[in-house]
């Protein structure tokens, strides 16, 4: 089967310009959202606590994440919901961040956070559901 290279790509899949940025950059927030969580675990715990948190909360958010926000989601839920437990757990980061001492880096990931998933549901509901990559 050819691609017809000159074939308009349907909204929403496009990946170049302000998606293309917007993905990237979301990515790159749910990189540093289980970096935080990790980051908070290894300083509020002590001894085995700090590996067990270390390790655990990302992957907790991680599997959340998987579960329900994640375009090929076990569970999908309506993007009202999705946008609701996204923006959760970068709070949860954005807040260990905080309680780890890191106040600057908290608000950075708390904003970046909230942008990038906002904006990720504004360009899907503008592009529609059967233009979004989903299962």
């Amino acid at each position: 089967m050819e691609h017809n290279r000159d074939a308009p790509t349907p909204p929403g899949q496009d990946l170049h310009g302000l998606r293309g940025a917007t993905l990237t950059a979301r990515f790159l927030c749910e990189l540093a959202m289980l970096a935080a969580l990790a980051f908070w675990g290894y300083v509020v715990g002590e001894g085995p606590w700090a590996w067990l948190l270390g390790v655990g909360a990302p992957v907790l958010a991680a599997v959340v994440w998987g579960a329900f926000v994640a375009p090929k989601a076990r569970f999908p839920v309506p993007a009202s919901v999705r946008v609701q437990i996204e923006l959760v757990l970068y709070a949860f980061a954005a807040v260990g961040l905080a309680a780890a001492g890191q106040r600057v880096a908290a608000v950075v990931l708390g904003v970046a956070g909230l942008v990038t998933s906002l904006l990720n549901e504004s360009q899907e509901r503008r592009a529609g559901p059967e233009n979004i990559r989903r299962r």
